[in-house]
């Protein structure tokens, strides 16, 4: 079906629909990844995401099987159903060749209800983004009825678990992770440093809780709407010198649990080259990122020193306390299945219990 993409300042993009075919509307960000469209999909990161790959073939590998695996936790995706809200690409492949996939790319999409749009220009509307920055928009049918306008809203209850969930349980440290939207990989990087993982909501009050550090999961949107969370950090940091690690959203909630200040990226870091420099050295690493928001350095202060660096745009991307044990980063430094070369973040929060 021939569809139309009409952006929150009244630009349109015209296309034609694959995947689910139903009207939706979202924040349009674009992703420069050249792969990895299944876990970038299921990260729940991109919870009310309309998706533009600026890669220009996308689907030619087809959706390998999500399975759980001895933990409970999905295989070949970052959470166990599709996230963004819909997907927009230049070409897709209806051919799909690889060795382990079980299905195309637009059987997935129908599966789990998501929008495709194809034949669009996305060079142009990747550079529309950049000089006007992200926006909200809508994808709409001909003959459909139209969606309602995207509602900027707190996420987090979307994509955050019911109840508190256990993994690994014995080992001799255990960690609370607060689910903000916490991918797959994150759980299997803390299980494979040996902790005992005890999963809780994203509002869930765990300062009377036994365990030997916290860990703040990434998740969507803007973080000035989580106050129950900052709060809840907020109280454990007053009464506690057990780190705490902040990763993505979680990095912006421990920054505001310090008393800094966020605010709204033009366009977002979404990708998987994102480079970032430690501070005070030449030592660069290139990081995988799926967020809108940053820390304003100005309000860094204190106790609280930057961390780590943007190359691109100068912006925060992780910080640290002088005092005390926490630290926040804004990228991923972890995979479902590829080794990252910041994984080290986990290991130097694991030596500190």
């Amino acid at each position: 079906m021939t569809v139309s993409l009409i952006l929150a300042d009244g630009t349109c993009f015209k296309g034609e629909s694959f995947g689910y075919e139903h009207p939706v509307s979202g924040e349009l960000v674009f992703n420069t990844a050249m792969t990895g469209y299944p876990e970038l999909l299921t990260d729940p990161a991109s919870k009310g995401q309309l998706m533009v790959m600026t890669y220009p073939v996308i689907g030619n590998y087809g959706v390998q099987p999500i399975v759980l695996d001895e933990l409970g936790l999905p295989v070949n995706a970052e959470s166990g159903h599709i996230q963004a809200n819909a997907l927009i690409v230049s070409e897709y492949s209806e051919f799909y060749s690889h060795w382990n996939a079980s299905c195309s790319l637009d059987e997935w999409m129908k599966r789990d209800k998501v929008t495709g749009m194809k034949g669009v220009d996305t060079r142009e509307l990747t550079k529309h983004i950049r000089n006007h920055g992200s926006m909200s928009a809508r994808i709409l049918f001909d003959g459909m009825p139209k969606p309602g306008e995207f509602a900027y809203s707190n996420m987090l209850g979307d994509v955050s678990c019911s109840k508190p969930v256990t993994y690994n349980e014995g080992a001799d440290k255990t960690v609370v992770l607060v689910d903000c939207g916490v991918k797959a990989g994150m759980i299997r990087c803390l299980v494979n440093e040996d902790l005992t993982v005890v999963r809780v909501p994203w509002n869930y009050d765990y300062c009377s809780m036994k365990c030997d550090g916290v860990v703040i999961s990434d998740g969507p949107g803007n973080p000035s709407y989580c106050s129950e969370a900052v709060a809840t950090l907020q109280k454990f940091m007053e009464n506690s010198d057990r780190p705490v690690l902040g990763v993505g959203m979680g990095c912006l909630l421990l920054g505001l649990a310090g008393g800094m200040d966020t605010y709204k990226l033009k366009f977002g870091h979404h990708t998987h080259n994102q480079p970032v420099r430690l501070e005070g050295t030449d030592r660069c690493f290139i990081t995988t990122q799926n967020h809108n928001y940053a820390l304003r350095e100005d309000s860094v202060v204190g106790k609280w020193k930057v961390y780590l660096k943007n190359l691109n745009d100068g912006s925060v991307e992780g910080i640290y306390n002088t005092r005390k044990p926490w630290v926040g980063v804004m990228f991923h430094s972890e995979s479902d299945s590829v080794k990252t070369d910041t994984e080290f973040i986990y290991k130097d929060f694991t030596s500190k219990l």
